[in-house]
């Protein structure tokens, strides 16, 4: 396993994680979850990721009877949640000071843990100053409850402002981002996000590899019987990746990654994997696996980012035709 910074902290994460996003509960049950987890801390993955809103809780709650009952010591590994979608209620959504407060002790008894190593606010809230949602993560980190915060899905401007309050009130600033990134969604990584990677050391936790599957081959033909997009709670899922006129050109571009990867050699996955894994900015890649079978197949990837030389890389940026242009005088 190859272990990088979490930006310009001093904390490494392995450069593969496991994360539990639609899997775990409706894909994976506890005894599932526990082999995939088992495979994966054997393999060297040190970060397992979650949030309050994956399954309405249950994801955190099978995470966390897994990492008791594996036993693993506290200082092996780390552990995340993210905040904003807890519930129908003003009170139990967002990232105000009460739900941001309450949202992490939360996640602390489902996970059956003392301290979350990373703490993402999941998506800005436009109707909570910002400062506030800060000031109350800079408590959580004061008071031992979170190691490092961070956010999911933010601007490059919502960042800077958070980063900029943070340094001028002399609070924990955020340490990381976790976006989208694969061979279909790289603009906000590879350029809005360009500058704050040496301006604020911004790491990032990067989630969809395999652009929900798409990037493996499996929609090509419709929705296989058994994939996640037949769960009746990923209908939007379905709608957004396969029936969108957006969604059935990203399958179409996909088929072309899916005939380079058997090519070269490797299986679709691990040719999406070891891409994303080639980008110095992505501080680990967060894999998802609904069978030990499929974990052990993405976690080779690692072994494959050698082969990517930068001729295959041209290969790919041509076959997709949308490599991001860096911003002017970067």
């Amino acid at each position: 396993m190859e272990y990088r910074r979490l930006g310009r902290s001093g904390l490494k994460l392995s450069a593969l994680s496991f994360g539990s996003w639609v899997t775990f509960s409706y894909q994976l049950d506890g005894d599932a979850a526990f082999d995939c987890m088992r495979l994966a801390y054997d393999a060297g993955v040190n970060f397992f990721d979650n949030a309050e809103v994956y399954a309405d809780g249950e994801s955190e709650r099978i995470m966390g009877a897994a990492l008791r009952k594996l036993g693993w010591p506290r200082d092996t590994w780390c552990v995340s949640s993210k905040v904003y979608w807890g519930g129908e209620l003003p009170t139990q959504k967002g990232l105000h000071r009460k739900h941001v407060v309450e949202a992490c002790h939360a996640a602390l008894r489902r996970l059956q843990v003392d301290y979350l190593d990373l703490y993402f606010c999941h998506r800005p809230d436009l109707e909570t100053p910002v400062e506030e949602t800060v000031r109350a993560m800079h408590d959580l980190v004061q008071q031992g409850k979170v190691l490092y915060w961070g956010t999911s899905e933010w601007s490059a401007e919502q960042i800077r402002e958070a980063w900029g309050i943070a340094r001028q009130y002399g609070l924990h600033p955020p340490t990381m981002e976790q976006p989208q990134y694969n061979m279909l969604h790289r603009d906000r990584v590879e350029r809005e996000y360009a500058r704050l990677y040496g301006e604020i050391g911004l790491g990032t936790t990067i989630w969809s590899p395999l652009a929900s599957g798409v990037l493996t081959g499996k929609y090509a033909r419709g929705v296989p019987a058994g994939t996640r997009m037949t769960l009746p709670d990923y209908d939007w899922l379905k709608a957004r990746v396969v029936d969108s006129a957006e969604g059935r050109a990203d399958v179409e571009r996909a088929n072309r990654i899916v005939a380079l990867a058997r090519e070269v050699g490797m299986s679709p996955a691990q040719l999406a994997i070891a891409w994303c894994l080639r980008n110095p900015n992505v501080s680990t890649v967060i894999l998802g696996a609904s069978r030990v079978e499929q974990l052990e197949e993405n976690l080779g990837a690692l072994d494959k980012v050698a082969r990517l030389t930068d001729e295959l890389l041209g290969r790919i940026d041509a076959l997709l035709g949308n490599k991001p242009e860096l911003p002017t005088q970067f």
